[in-house]
């Protein structure tokens, strides 16, 4: 397993991680405890040694899932553990930002008990909270890096600006932003800043939900708890460029004995600036396609071509913009 340092951090993270949105249940369709644990075993086996996770996923459910399966490893002390802060909810209709110091503080006694540990590898802010200013939010994870209660200081979502206003109050050593070949705006933005300033990047999306696995077709369904029910890159036309886009990259994949799963998170690896890319998933035959990752790069025409081929048959992409996260605490309805 490839690993790389985390910033200007002491964390050595494998440069593929564990995702565990998905092991929460909530916009996944349900959760299944024991696959969940049985996958993260699995991810720990085959030297995966970085695991992501965050309270909202499933409300707890994924980080008592998480805590549950490093501890049944005996190998906590090998496993970075990743976890976020800075959301809070009321439900699973009504959730907003918050990255207050008395929020965060709640957050990470309520992280370290369903984790069950004593301190957190890597603790990140999980969106930017624009009602909180952000040297109070960075001021606070830098008193709990110094408490020794976390080894690291992270953001997820943050642009160069917030990053720049943060670094003027405490260290950080790594951001969270989204990046696949489907959605690679922040490619030229976010990571040169990251890339720049020594800060390591954890992607999150990198298998765009699943499209990228090339699991799916157009008679492919989603129930209405799945996210993907009503996520526009699952909507009608532009799913089905999207799909174009898979039968063309699986083409090209097959040419090189690879799946498109492979290429797909090899060429999030070979992009500037990126530490490790989190592969989600909550069973453990979905992460079998792992050692094919390693051991070769894409050249400078393999991402030429792979660019074209996204640009040609994806007329109607995601606009990056659209990802807006959860509202502000001021505009939610009580």
């Amino acid at each position: 397993m490839e690993k790389e340092q985390l910033g200007q951090s002491n964390l050595q993270v494998c440069r593929v991680g564990l995702g565990t949105w998905a092991m929460g249940g909530w916009m996944w369709g349900g959760a299944d405890e024991k696959e969940a644990v049985a996958a993260i075993r699995y991810a720990l086996d085959i030297g995966i040694n970085l695991v992501d996770t965050a309270p909202v996923y499933g409300f707890g459910i994924s980080e008592t899932i998480v805590g549950r399966a490093v501890k049944e490893s005996g190998r906590r002390e090998h496993t970075i553990l990743a976890t976020k802060a800075g959301l809070e909810w009321d439900g699973e209709e009504r959730i907003w930002r918050n990255a207050s110091s008395k929020r965060l503080e709640k957050e990470l006694e309520d992280s370290l008990r369903r984790l069950q540990t004593d301190y957190i590898d890597l603790y990140q802010i999980h969106w930017p909270d624009p009602e909180t200013p952000i040297d109070e939010t960075a001021e606070t994870l830098n008193r709990f890096y110094e408490e020794g209660k976390i080894r690291a200081i992270g953001v997820s979502n943050f642009d160069a600006d917030q990053m720049e206003t943060w670094l003027k109050a405490a260290p950080l050593h790594s951001n969270q932003p989204c990046l696949n070949l489907f959605q690679d705006a922040l490619k030229d933005t976010v990571f040169p800043y990251c890339d720049q300033n020594q800060i390591g990047t954890l992607t999150w999306g990198t298998l765009a939900h699943g499209l990228l696995t090339g699991k799916f077709d157009e008679s492919s369904s989603f129930p209405p708890d799945d996210l993907r029910h009503h996520h526009p890159m699952f909507q009608k036309k532009r799913f089905q460029q999207y799909l174009t886009a898979v039968s063309k990259l699986k083409d090209m994949a097959r040419e090189k004995g690879k799946t498109v799963l492979q290429l797909s998170i090899r060429w999030v690896l070979d992009q500037p600036g990126v530490t490790s890319a989190l592969w989600g998933a909550r069973r453990p035959e979905q992460l079998k396609e792992l050692k094919g990752v390693f051991g070769w790069k894409l050249s400078a025409a393999d991402l030429k071509q792979i660019d074209s081929i996204v640009r040609t048959a994806v007329t109607d992409p995601l606009l990056q913009e659209s990802l807006q996260g959860p509202p502000a605490k001021s505009t939610v309805k009580r």
